[in-house]
């Protein structure tokens, strides 16, 4: 098997436990440069398998996520495993989607999906990591209604790899290097440390993520004769229906290489720094 077998099982694998188990594998082979032209690989499914459970329901019947009721709590890690279940397969997706495309685009192909089967190996590790901590409080994933944002934003950018680049690591993930602070400071406050080691190693790790978003935006930009900000601000209004949502967390997105004149003032949007947010995910 080489990487766009093991890609395309983790892609169709339904229960949780193969997916994870695909990905560890698809990781493995593209580490090790067991990579065949991608000219002659499946194409990937428009939509990823998915298990029975959950129930996908429109984002406001999603549970609510007051972390100081236990309900609450698990309610947030649920739709937390949701998240990184779901990044599984955008980062295999991105992958193989698209590294024909890169390599058209007279890129390096080989080191763009390499890039995204390291990230799809950590975001299998990330939900595993949660689903421990569910089943810890005597819930799993599937137990609760999510819904299906994600894969939605991954359908409106299928056909261009700057888009998908803009919107999936740029927005979405950024997005969480804003929020995932202030979470794991209300955890560590509500005395569930285990809960916020979790978060606090899934948050170190999605700078990685985010910044080989950056990287990648950027080179493709350079090859079109973009200019990445501008690049970025309107593939956001043309592609992201939500817009950009301050506070951001500008020393994260820093680490990441995400300057802020990518995201200051998009969507006519003045960013606001996080305070406190350096110190509060160690």
């Amino acid at each position: 098997m080489d990487f766009a077998e093991a890609a395309l099982r983790a892609l169709t694998a339904a229960d949780p436990q193969e997916k994870v188990a695909a990905a560890g594998e698809a990781a493995r082979l593209a580490a090790g440069g067991e990579l065949s032209a991608p000219e002659g690989w499946p194409s990937p499914p428009d939509r990823p398998a998915r298990p029975a459970a959950p129930k996908l329901v429109s984002p406001g019947d999603v549970p609510r996520r007051r972390l100081g009721t236990p309900q609450g709590k698990i309610a947030l890690l649920h739709a937390l495993a949701h998240i990184e279940f779901n990044a599984i397969d955008l980062a295999f997706d991105m992958a193989t989607r698209f590294a024909l495309k890169m390599k058209t685009e007279g890129l390096d192909w080989a080191a763009f999906v390499q890039d995204w089967a390291a990230i799809g190996g950590e975001e299998a590790r990330h939900f595993e990591a949660v689903d421990q901590r569910l089943n810890d409080l005597g819930s799993s994933y599937g137990d609760l209604p999510a819904h299906d944002g994600l894969w939605s934003a991954a359908l409106s950018t299928s056909d261009d790899p700057l888009a998908r680049l803009a919107i999936a690591p740029l927005v979405l993930e950024a997005r969480g290097l804003d929020v995932t602070p202030t979470m794991i400071e209300k955890l560590t406050s509500l005395g569930d440390i285990a809960s916020a080691s979790v978060l606090s190693m899934i948050y170190r790790e999605e700078v990685g993520h985010v910044a080989a978003g950056v990287r990648w935006f950027d080179a493709l930009c350079e090859r079109r004769g973009l200019i990445p900000s501008e690049a970025f601000r309107r593939l956001v209004s043309e592609r992201f229906a939500g817009g950009l949502k301050p506070p951001f967390n500008r020393g994260a997105r820093d680490r990441a290489g995400l300057a802020p004149d990518f995201y200051e003032g998009a969507a006519g949007l003045k960013g606001m720094s996080l305070a406190g947010s350096e110190g509060s995910a160690g």
